[in-house]
């Protein structure tokens, strides 16, 4: 029989004003993986030889598919060994990839770098998520987990920049070589300052048996298979927008002098819904924020696909309904991470192992579908962003049995 979850104490190992700060930050990496490489893009691919800019897509997208496969790896692993030697030994490796990275001579081994990236990443999730289980639940962790989304966006915000910054005094493999940097100090950070928050008597083996049947529990459960499955949607139009974006501002507004703004935008609007999010969830609690953010996120990109498909779409609406989705899937992503694992706890790495599996992998799939459809306009976009917002919509209510906003079960 499985042992019941023991209840964190809802206090953090540091000070909250550092724990929440480091947390953002080692989720802050993956993100500066992904979004630091947008202007360079174009660099990249011209000097690997890479002639279809839809081709060159393929950069981020290896990157998805390693941080999907990761999962599967460090959940099991911080639960038999504990949080702190995962992580420590999967920034190392997160490190040696972006300097092969910036090395590379090829597309094939820039590829190659940029999957084993992903993978070694993965851990900022994974352990990062099982951690902050280990010291929080319910409405608290959700609390937890948009405050850190609050600092970790700022990473796209200053991500693109960073990127565009480096391509006017240098080359683009020097973006490699500065994440590289930003991977040391914050291995660094979290090496002398986050101490083991698995307790001993929580580690387990890792035996083939014990393992499949925390993947069963993991997706046997209600809530934990229904809200991955509905954050798994909403990342494919997340992921759509990130392959898509640079090639919206160069070829269908012809303004790529402004693709660090406008990503800023929409980046610092999920940042500002967080730290709304934050404040209101111990009081409203996570099914009325994230359920009503998801209808509104339907709307807008309801709304925005009309605009878009009758040919009415200017740079300023594309903006302004991008920044309002964006927000809206802070919103519903943050307090579905919360709810898929309120029930994890005596499982919570291996959990967050198989949660962000599905989640990142069906993403990654949907991204790239919607980035490859990519002809000169954002009606691919749109329809990816309308529907995967549906097909959340379906899966929560089956999950909650038809009901929204307080659910057969209130969180």
């Amino acid at each position: 029989m499985t042992a019941p979850a023991r209840q964190p104490a809802d206090a953090p190992p540091l000070a909250f004003a550092e724990f929440v700060p480091l947390i953002a930050a080692l989720m802050a990496l993956g993100s500066l993986g992904i979004d630091s490489m947008l202007p360079a893009l174009p660099a990249i691919g011209a000097s690997l030889g890479v002639v279809s800019e839809n081709e060159r897509q393929l950069i981020v997208t290896a990157f998805l598919i390693g941080m999907g496969l990761g999962q599967l790896i460090h959940g099991p692993l911080a639960d038999r060994y504990g949080r702190r030697p995962v992580m420590l030994g999967a920034l190392a490796v997160y490190f040696a990839s972006n300097v092969a990275a910036s090395l590379a001579g090829s597309f094939e081994l820039m590829l190659a770098a940029r999957v084993i990236g992903g993978i070694s990443v993965a851990a900022t999730r994974v352990v990062t998520i099982a951690l902050v289980r280990d010291c929080f639940t319910g409405r608290a962790m959700a609390r937890v987990m948009s405050l850190a989304f609050i600092v970790f966006m700022i990473m796209p915000v200053l991500a693109p920049t960073f990127g565009q910054t480096i391509l006017l005094f240098g080359k683009w493999r020097l973006i490699f070589g500065m994440t590289a940097l930003g991977t040391a100090i914050v291995t660094l950070w979290f090496g002398l300052r986050m101490p083991e928050t698995l307790h001993p008597d929580d580690k387990r083996p890792l035996a083939p048996a014990r393992l499949a049947r925390g993947f069963m529990q993991t997706l046997g459960d209600r809530w934990s298979l229904g809200y991955t499955l509905a954050s798994a949607a909403l990342l494919g139009a997340l992921y759509g927008y990130i392959n898509s974006i640079q090639q919206i501002m160069f070829d269908t507004f012809h303004r790529p002098g402004l693709l660090v703004i406008v990503f800023a935008i929409t980046a610092a609007t999920m940042a500002l819904t967080n730290f709304v999010n934050s404040r209101l969830v111990m009081r409203l609690g996570t099914r009325v924020i994230s359920h009503s953010a998801l209808l509104t996120q339907i709307a807008l990109s309801g709304v925005h696909l009309v605009i878009a498909a009758t040919g009415h779409e200017t740079l300023a609406i594309f903006v302004v309904l991008q920044a309002l989705t964006m927000g809206c899937f802070g919103l519903a992503t943050s307090n579905f991470s919360a709810m898929a694992m309120e029930n994890m706890g005596h499982i919570a790495g291996t959990a967050s192992s198989v949660q962000g599996f599905i989640g990142i992998t069906i993403g990654a799939v949907i991204g790239a579908a919607v980035g490859q459809a990519f002809a000169g306009t954002t009606v691919p976009l749109y329809i990816g962003f309308f529907g995967a917002g549906l097909v959340a919509l379906g899966v929560i209510l089956i999950t909650e049995h038809g009901r929204l906003f307080r659910g057969h079960m209130a969180a």
